[in-house]
């Protein structure tokens, strides 16, 4: 629904190419959801930012980090790579920018992937704090699609994958 309305700002992050990646069509919590339902979300998600972006997306991460292996199941049969993060930014709690740079810095180490959201009231004074600090220590930034294992891999409880 969010990419509907922000039409825009999708086709931006896809001219400037950025990963596009589906976050289900309704935002429910997709552990919750019967098979069917988890295919048609994923799917009709994929359709309008196909539609959108121009570009096929392969990138899933479920609502809420919430999944099972039937969503796991579901994605992959869809064609999608289901990501999670290991670093919440916790940007939605709105504790302020301080808390969200430390949250993420004192945190974030080789290979993680943080937790942003796009419409997290601090997020545009926070994350070029985030970004030039990760950069300082020596890290780079790179897309999720540069960084995930796609085949011989497992999610961990805390949100890493790990080679098989």
């Amino acid at each position: 629904e969010w990419a509907e309305k922000n039409e825009g700002a999708v086709r931006l992050m896809a001219g400037e190419g950025h990963d596009i990646a589906n976050h289900s069509y309704s935002h429910f919590r997709m552990g919750s959801l019967g098979k069917e339902k988890i295919a048609s979300e994923i799917k009709q998600c994929g359709d309008v930012l196909e539609k959108l972006s121009g570009v096929r997306c392969d990138l899933f991460r479920a609502p809420y980090g919430d999944y099972n292996n039937l969503v796991l199941d579901q994605a992959r049969q869809l064609g999608y790579y289901t990501i999670q993060w290991d670093v919440d930014s916790l940007d939605w709690k709105e504790y302020g920018v301080e808390h969200m740079f430390n949250q993420v810095t004192k945190k974030v180490r080789n290979g993680s992937i943080v937790l942003f959201h796009n419409n997290a009231k601090y997020i545009v004074q926070a994350l070029p704090l985030i970004l030039d600090h990760i950069l300082e220590e020596g890290y780079s930034i790179v897309p999720i699609s540069e960084l995930i294992y796609k085949d011989n891999y497992y999610i961990d409880h805390t949100g890493r994958q790990k080679k098989k």
